[in-house]
């Protein structure tokens, strides 16, 4: 390890640096020579720290001491015990900040290390006068931390890559900045309106980002990975569940400030799955890896009146518990009306149960490998699931019937959704792949590559018009449903095709060629400028008309009139007018003007071939008709019999 850091007053031709050896050494920048060894750490120095003058540095280590250091003397002035290995140290401005319990002008300095907090020094007492609160959850551990004094802001990075930014003279929290995702494993939306998203990865910490401004939220709760997501209906509160076997409720207030309201365990296994009640914010179900779904219903506090932020959360018990598969319960889905639970498993089966007794109602078999989810549709009595073996099933609920099977994954299938009222299908896999499937006729009508690897999370908002994915790439997308876009384009391509056909038949029934066909070549269709050609050929003065239409055009397009010849001179039914606009351009332009039109030598080689074969072709039609010619003047015919006259007869 080595840091170093140049002086200001007394040491500005120098430069300090620490080294793994647990030494400073002062150098020299203009003789490149070590002035002094300083030794008091006994560990790694992990940052310096110099005063405005330039004569006191502070250096901190991991053996859990700050040494004061007099710069001009080169001697430790005190060492201060802080009983944590400190990552980062910072000098403070020498005035009063009672807020941190600086209450004179002395030198104070602040911590940060592996106990996640900060904490304000005295050096004169070696006293701690201010403590950060502790904050919740692993992997709060300081690695860096710098001053603003111009901003008056302080800057912290957590272990788990998240920038902290501080009022530096109070020490309240103004800003929080998600570092590395590492992998998404679930995404929603929050918010009446979907003004938020919500984001597990591979943490126990979840994100909380508003779209507009991103603006982040760091959740602390969980003490291990959080696996899954869900929101209740009206956006406000969500559940998420994790590895630390327990299940937790938030909720998100009109400012957009998130806090944990409720919070249970029981599951003797990771929780894998959740999903919330649909019709009212009443319950909510998770699966386990213990092969078993749990139902816990909302505290009656908790719909009644709002938690108050600061109280701790309230306490969920499961009403009913129920061992439902023989192998890991992957997904569990809520029907829209809140009397059916669907569960899918990597026993390769999904169940449905009624509610709230959770009695078995039948099994869904057919898929070759275990389940990843099962989604109901927000329209019909039809299940979803989706597999590992690349497939997704829709499932009649009355009968427990395949209805249909969509095939166009490469690998497992990890997340479906019903989106455009239950009529079109949202799938997600392990091929980085989001598909968007047509129920009524099986087709999948688009596929969206921007992920780089498994896509876990997949979720549409409440309109159908935006989904957000997030995959194992660290990534977050957020997809916008363009269809009306795209059609509305269409439909004003249609018509503005439309009006420029028609102005192009005014003109030609005008016999204003020259418009006519600088209107056909900008609608980049050859065939309509093959028939303006055409309609200029039928004129009664078309060598006159051609040549003077042609050559008026502009450079540009006189090129695209090239291609479009080597695309009739294809067709020996309209070479006749692609060679008749090449005479025209042979013959009044100049060879060096020809070779520089773009894309001439590619033009002309594929001209070549065809005009060779109609060339030989017209040849044998001119050989036979002069034989036909020869044969006509030269046949002798027999001289006929009169016919007799009328008065012989």
């Amino acid at each position: 390890m080595l840091c170093g850091t140049t002086g200001h007053t007394t040491f500005e031709a120098h430069q300090a640096l620490c080294t793994a050896d647990s030494a400073i050494r002062v150098w020299s920048l203009e003789t490149r020579l070590c002035l002094a060894l300083l030794t008091s750490h006994y560990s790694a120095v992990t940052s310096l720290a110099f005063s405005a003058d330039g004569h006191t540095m502070l250096s901190s280590g991991r053996d859990k001491i700050c040494t004061v250091w007099d710069l001009r003397s080169c001697q430790a002035t005190r060492t201060v015990p802080v009983f944590e290995s400190v990552e980062a140290v910072v000098l403070l401005p020498e005035e009063p900040v009672p807020a941190l319990g600086v209450k004179n002008s002395g030198l104070h300095f602040l911590t940060a290390g592996d106990q996640g907090i900060l904490r304000v020094w005295e050096a004169a007492s070696g006293q701690c006068v201010y403590t950060q609160p502790q904050p919740p959850g692993p992997g709060r551990e300081l690695t860096h931390c710098s001053l603003a004094r111009g901003a008056g802001l302080l800057l912290s990075v957590t272990a788990d890559h998240n920038l902290l930014l501080y009022e530096a003279r109070s020490l309240q929290l103004r800003k929080q900045f998600a570092g590395y995702n590492e992998e998404v494993l679930d995404v929603r939306f929050l918010g009446p309106k979907d003004s938020h998203v919500v984001v597990a990865s591979n943490s126990p910490c979840l994100k909380v980002f508003e779209l507009q401004t991103l603006a982040c939220q760091i959740l602390h709760g969980h003490t291990d990975t959080v696996l899954a997501l869900d929101v209740f209906r009206k956006g406000w509160l969500f559940a998420s569940c994790a590895k630390d076997q327990s299940v937790r409720i938030w909720r998100m207030n009109k400012a957009g400030q998130v806090d944990c309201v409720a919070q249970g365990s029981g599951h003797t296994h990771s929780v894998g799955t959740i999903s919330c009640s649909r019709l009212k914010d009443s319950f909510l179900v998770t699966g386990s890896q213990d092969c078993t779904v749990k139902l816990w219903p909302l505290p009656e506090a908790l719909l009644s009146q709002s938690t108050d932020a600061g109280g701790s959360p309230a306490l969920l018990q499961a009403q009913t518990t129920q061992r439902c598969h023989d192998k890991d319960i992957n997904s569990v889905a809520i029907s829209p009306n809140d009397k059916l639970l669907a569960t899918g498993s990597q026993d390769r089966t999904a169940k449905l149960w009624s509610l709230p007794q959770c009695r078995l109602l039948g099994v869904f078999s057919g898929h070759r490998r275990g389940l990843w989810c099962v989604q109901f549709s927000p329209m019909d009595q039809v299940l979803a699931t989706a597999s590992a073996d690349g497939t997704v099933k829709l499932w009649a609920l009355q009968d427990f019937s395949c209805l249909k099977t969509f095939e166009g994954h490469d690998a497992s299938v990890l997340k479906v959704a019903f989106v455009n009222r239950g009529t079109q299908l949202l799938s997600s896999g392990s091929d980085g792949l989001v598909k968007l499937w047509t129920i009524k006729n099986n087709e999948c009508v688009r596929t969206l590559d921007a992920h780089e690897d498994k896509v876990w999370g997949l979720h549409c908002s409440r309109l159908d018009d935006h989904a957000l994915t997030g995959g194992s790439d660290s990534r977050v997308i957020l997809w916008k449903d363009v269809t009306e876009a795209e059609q509305a384009e269409e439909q004003a391509k249609r018509e503005e095709q439309l009006v420029k056909q028609q102005e192009l038949d005014n003109l030609l029934h005008e016999r204003r060629y020259l418009r006519a066909l600088g209107l056909a070549i900008s609608l980049d269709r050859p065939h309509t400028v093959l028939t303006v050609i055409q309609a200029i050929r039928r004129d009664p003065e078309a060598c006159e008309k051609l040549e003077a239409t042609v050559l008026r055009l502009r450079r540009d397009q006189k090129e695209a009139l090239l291609r479009f010849c080597v695309t009739w001179n294809t067709n020996s039914r309209h070479c006749h007018e692609a060679q008749a606009v090449l005479g025209v351009l042979l013959r009044h332009e100049a060879p060096e003007e020809l070779l520089a039109y773009e894309g001439v030598r590619a033009v002309l080689e594929a001209l070549l071939p065809y005009t060779e074969r109609h060339f030989q072709r017209l040849s044998r039609t001119l050989q036979a008709a002069t034989f036909l010619d020869f044969l006509w003047h030269h046949m002798k015919l027999p001289s006929l019999p009169a016919a007799p006259r009328p008065s012989e007869t």
